[in-house]
């Protein structure tokens, strides 16, 4: 989404740093978090922060102990990078921790000589941030220079060196395969080599918003004895490293994408980059699905990976299924010496049929609760037949080839199921191919439409028109400042009928608004927590404080894959995988809504690049598109209902992702029964239908089944609501918009004002 006009000056933007989330320094301070977070917020965005992170190596230095003196280098201890920047993550938080904070809160011994020369170094303006601005923020900050004398001397006193590599990323760029970006610049080697010759013990801090290279973990093994990846933490991104870090709160983030040794390693690196056309070559093999399959030596670390300050042992208790549900019961025991969190990931691997498959895929996954050393939790996983199907171009339908289908966790085996016949189920039509005859079937689905009723049959024409356009701009009056627009009752005869403004807000990592509110961990590191309740608990906070602000809905979760480790909104979306997707982007619908607020998933679908976003053509095969592409979003609409959803930039084979019927209307309401309202990324391209060549623009969207333009006007200078021509003009037509068309979306507007909304 294009950025939001800026509506406070720089001293009303600035964050409060002088205390930490538990115990508030400053009345001042605690007022804003009171008036401001929901109650518990502080405590609960720190907890997901903590179990986010991902403890990647550990040679036993980790966890500190808060007596042993320690030593932190690199600037991001202080210009820590809590989120991305754009419309997922520019939250206006009432406060923010860094490291210092963190280290501060917990107890620890560390070298207050050097973090004072970091201060002072950071606060002279001769080495301030640079701010950039839309789609042109830096990935990372030029680091302080280390002598080998300031090193030797903070290592007199220190065996541990904490080093803090930081990465930010963003809205309408991508991270470039280049120093600074996904690679170390010569600043961060410099200073990796020099800490390590001096320290006995170097442990690296990522604070990151993608991954990033990793190879440099081979150059400085030696000493490297632990890799963190703290991601975005949010604004209690500081107190929750530093917790991990102390063992305060036991490791138990786990990978949501499989790092490989090289960029080039990845497949999509075969593609990734291109503006115009881009050829999803890999087809279903991305991230772990193909490293696993094809290339484990290119692996450095799986998904599913991360390290523990404990350790647990399995038992399974049994596999049952029941139609298409597997039951995986598993006894989990904490064998090891402190007290922690157990991720379980269950793998399915399916036989080896007529169907080209991966080895492996992610069939279930859950939590336990924090157990003690020796305490034991029986855990049972649900994996889905449905969601690890392969999709067969041939049949025209979903298949589990016949064979044993087996269920591990780790290297153990929790169950086998066992299918004497192919099962084949949701036979589909063509989608998204040169080969639909779309305008039959276009007029088709219009014919069903003409003779209708409606709610929406009694208003006038200017009066639909409005229901399927927003407000016309962003931060309307009717909204808090800084909202992203409405639709619904935007007009003075709407509203006159009983018919309210809906009130939009960004964004995946808390609400874009003027006024202050609690700034979460990036999607990333809620997924890798690999815990939905957490998620679901969370975002239920989240919606207690923007309905508290006035807002209807909130602009997420981001819902698109990780297909290559550079794209600027990785930091939005949860993995690589399809199936953990739909399950996180499922408890945070669910956790709005039990707070009286609609979520509205995005990006539907194959947003997985941002250069270029508006004018890309990603081509993608069916299968892959509905096995990897679709897929989360499919599982969130069947479990989480979400009653809005909004499209994509992109297009997707040819046709732009908000005027595509076959994803609109043919699959999300034909195939998966959504019956809610489809909203446009804001602003949309022009064009005219191949199909239907007196459809253009509004009308063309319309006849596509996309309900509401955002935020309401075709060109970004039109201040104000303004109908626009190409909505009516093609009205009474030969092949041009019909008023049941209009009807129809109206009408899916007006039922999702008039539902309850729990």
């Amino acid at each position: 989404m294009i950025p939001a006009k800026k509506l406070v000056g720089r001293a009303a933007r600035a964050v409060i740093r002088t205390f930490t989330g538990s115990n508030l320094a400053q009345d001042s301070v605690a007022a804003e978090v009171e008036a401001n977070t929901a109650p518990g917020m502080p405590a609960l965005a720190r907890q997901a922060a903590a179990e986010g992170c991902v403890l990647l190596t550990n040679d036993a230095t980790l966890p500190l102990s808060p007596d042993a003196p320690i030593a932190v280098f690199g600037r991001r201890q202080i210009d820590w990078a809590h989120m991305g920047n754009g419309s997922g993550g520019d939250v206006n938080p009432p406060y923010l921790t860094n490291l210092l904070d963190g280290l501060e809160d917990v107890g620890a011994r560390y070298d207050h000589v050097l973090a004072e020369l970091y201060r002072s170094w950071c606060a002279d303006p001769k080495h301030a941030k640079d701010p950039g601005f839309w789609g042109h923020w830096p990935h990372c900050l030029p680091e302080m220079t280390i002598s080998h004398e300031l090193a030797r001397a903070a290592a007199a006193d220190a065996e541990v060196a904490l080093v803090v590599i930081g990465r930010t990323a963003g809205e309408d760029q991508d991270l470039a395969p280049e120093p600074g970006g996904y690679y170390l610049t010569s600043d961060e080697h410099e200073l990796l080599q020099t800490v390590s010759e001096h320290f006995s013990h170097m442990v690296v801090v990522l604070d990151v918003c993608n991954i990033i290279d990793l190879s440099w973990m081979d150059l400085y093994a030696p000493k490297l004895s632990a890799v963190l990846i703290a991601w975005a933490g949010g604004m209690e991104a500081g107190n929750a490293v530093a917790d991990v870090l102390y063992g305060r709160v036991n490791p138990c983030g786990r990978l949501t994408d499989a790092i490989a040794l090289d960029l080039v390693d990845h497949p999509s690196s075969a593609t990734f980059g291109q503006t115009k056309r881009q050829e999803y070559t890999e087809g279903i093999f991305i991230g772990h699905r193909h490293f696993s399959t094809f290339a484990p030596n290119e692996m450095r670390f799986p998904l599913g990976h991360g390290l523990s300050y404990t350790s647990f042992s399995y038992e399974p208790l049994g596999c049952e299924r029941h139609d298409m549900s597997i039951y995986l019961r598993i006894y989990v025991t904490n064998t090891g010496p402190r007290a922690g969190r157990d991720a379980i990931v269950a793998w399915c691997e399916a036989p080896r049929g007529l169907i080209q498959k991966p080895l492996t895929v992610v069939a279930a996954f859950g939590k336990t609760g924090e157990l003690q050393p020796g305490e034991s939790e029986e855990v049972t996983l649900i994996a889905e037949l449905r969601d690890i199907a392969s999709f067969d171009e041939t049949r025209r339908a979903f298949v589990l080839e016949r064979g044993a289908y087996l269920f591990r966790a780790s290297d153990m085996l929790l169950g086998k199921v066992a299918l004497d016949d192919d099962v084949a189920f949701e036979h589909l039509k063509p989608i998204c191919s040169e080969d639909v005859d779309l305008r039959a079937r276009i007029l088709s689905h219009v014919e069903r439409l003409e003779g209708s009723e409606s709610d929406a049959s009694a208003l006038s024409l200017p009066e639909l028109e409005a229901l399927t356009r927003g407000a016309g701009t962003m931060n309307v009056s009717a909204g808090p400042t800084g909202n992203a627009g409405a639709f619904g009752g935007i007009t003075p005869e709407l509203q006159a009928r009983g018919i309210p403004p809906v009130i939009c807000a960004d964004g995946p990592s808390g609400a874009r608004l003027a006024r202050r509110c609690s700034l979460l961990p990036c999607a990333t590191a809620l997924a890798s927590t690999w815990d939905v309740d957490l998620v679901r608990s969370l975002y239920a906070l989240v919606g207690h404080e923007v309905a508290e602000a006035g807002v209807d809905v909130l602009l997420a979760p981001g819902m698109n894959l990780h297909r290559s480790p550079l794209c600027g909104r990785n930091f939005e979306y949860f993995s690589e995988d399809p199936v953990l997707t739909g399950h996180m982007a499922s408890a945070v619908v669910e956790g709005l809504r039990s707070a009286g607020v609609d979520a509205c998933p995005k990006h539907f679908a194959c947003n997985n690049q941002e250069r270029g976003r508006n004018t890309l053509d990603v081509r993608v095969d069916e299968r892959t598109l509905r096995e990897l592409y679709l897929r989360p979003f499919q599982i969130c609409v069947r479990d989480a209902k979400p009653r809005l959803i909004m499209t994509s930039y992109n297009k997707v084979n040819g046709v732009w992702a908000h005027y595509g019927f076959d994803l609109v209307t043919t699959v999300l309401r034909g195939e998966w029964g959504f019956e809610g309202v489809v909203i446009t990324d804001w602003w949309m391209q022009r064009s005219r239908s191949p199909e239907f060549p007196t459809l253009r623009d509004n009308a063309y969207r319309v006849r596509a089944g996309v309900d509401v333009l955002m935020p309401g006007n075709i060109g970004r200078v039109a201040r104000g609501y303004r109908a626009h021509p190409s909505l009516l003009e093609s009205l009474g037509k030969p092949d041009g918009i019909t008023r049941a068309e209009i009807e129809a979306c109206a009408a899916r507007v007006l039922a999702f004002i008039m539902q309850p909304k729990r």
